[in-house]
């Protein structure tokens, strides 16, 4: 069942378009994100659906409802924001109580759907405290509450975790993907952090200019970005500038990297052209360290680097090259072998050739 519809949805202010033509659906009790950098438009298509803005054009619903002119508190969403928004002169319990009074709830129902929350939270011995006496992580848990409480069809998070620091945002995450998943209520999270969305999200948004570049479940945005700057965007990754040589077979091609060396790729429906300027991407955990020189092959390649910088952090180490016509590039070698490679060490970079993701200079293709 889809419990969110956005069909052409566009937000403009004055000349710049913040939501450009975006459309999705998210079935009933998914946690979905919306990832981008800032200035990407995810928080006004956030605020576009939470009834905060109007749309310049484009429909939304939430189940059969079309929501777009409904004022926010007929949308049956519950909203959890970036700096918590808890009442300070009310205790825990009035917090998390507040909206189910102003929506006529008997009071019996009220404690028993209060309590209920506040233990889905696990905050209930916290009821009768202040939220200046509460941590940064317990009062989101608390906004989450109240946002929850009033049953709503729709959670929406503001980037609700950037104000903690960095050990209490690990914890207020796995607590926030496991209360999502305890009340399958379907979420819309919005957050400019990777790690963020890769490690709560089942379905996974990634805006550039107000559109959407790419929708799909984490291991696969990540796995196969259809585009540069998905590639570029998600985790790390080494953009290779390079022009096609010549072809060597059907679907097979040799490049000429501008750092220094030549490449082969060989992808079922590639079409490229001699002279053709291309960008590849390979992320730095697949390549595999060498210290001699392979033999060439069209189903491996490597590229010759020299290290610049490297990191020892026991279960892996983290590479900063150099190539001879002065390219950086990163690597990461997992679990090393005990062999103590130094600064100003010579070595191969040796991968295969269905790791290197092929974007022609300009366009967006599917490789």
């Amino acid at each position: 069942m889809v419990r969110v519809e956005v069909k052409r949805l566009s937000k403009s202010f004055g000349e710049v378009n913040a939501v450009n033509d975006v459309s999705f659906e998210i079935n009933d009790g998914t946690f979905f994100f919306l990832l981008g950098p800032s200035g990407c438009g995810k928080t006004t298509l956030l605020r576009l659906i939470a009834g905060f803005e109007k749309p310049s054009s484009g429909e939304i619903y939430i189940g059969d409802r079309f929501i777009n002119n409904l004022s926010p508190n007929k949308r049956n969403i519950g909203m959890v924001f970036q700096n918590y928004a808890l009442w300070p002169h009310m205790t825990v319990y009035d917090n998390v109580v507040y909206g189910l009074r102003i929506r006529g709830v008997p009071q019996a129902e009220r404690v028993e759907r209060a309590k209920k929350m506040l233990s889905i939270v696990k905050m209930g011995d916290y009821a009768m405290r202040y939220p200046n006496q509460l941590s940064g992580g317990q009062q989101q848990r608390i906004a989450l509450a109240r946002a929850l409480v009033v049953e709503p069809e729709v959670l929406l998070l503001d980037e609700p975790l950037s104000n903690l620091d960095a050990k209490l945002r690990l914890e207020t995450r796995d607590e926030i993907r496991r209360i999502q998943k305890e009340t399958q209520v379907t979420s819309i999270y919005v957050t400019h952090d990777q790690e963020e969305a890769l490690s709560m999200a089942d379905e996974i948004a990634i805006m550039n200019a107000g559109r959407i570049e790419q929708l799909g479940m984490p291991q696969e945005v990540y796995n196969n970005p259809t585009n540069a700057f998905v590639a570029n965007f998600l985790g790390n990754t080494n953009i290779l500038e390079c022009q096609v040589v010549e072809s060597k077979a059907p679907e097979v091609f040799s490049l000429e990297w501008t750092g220094g060396g030549t490449l082969y790729v060989s992808k079922p429906g590639l079409k490229l052209k001699n002279g053709q300027k291309v960008l590849c991407a390979i992320r730095p955990e697949k390549f595999t360290l060498s210290d001699s020189q392979p033999l060439v092959s069209n189903l491996h390649n490597f590229l010759k680097v020299k290290i610049q910088a490297l990191i020892y952090y026991g279960l892996m180490e983290q590479y900063s090259l150099l190539s001879d016509k002065g390219v950086e590039l990163k690597a990461t070698n997992f679990n090393p072998n005990g062999h103590q490679r130094q600064v100003g060490d010579t070595i191969y970079l040796v991968f295969k050739h269905q790791d290197l993701w092929i974007y022609p200079t300009g366009e967006d293709v599917n490789v």
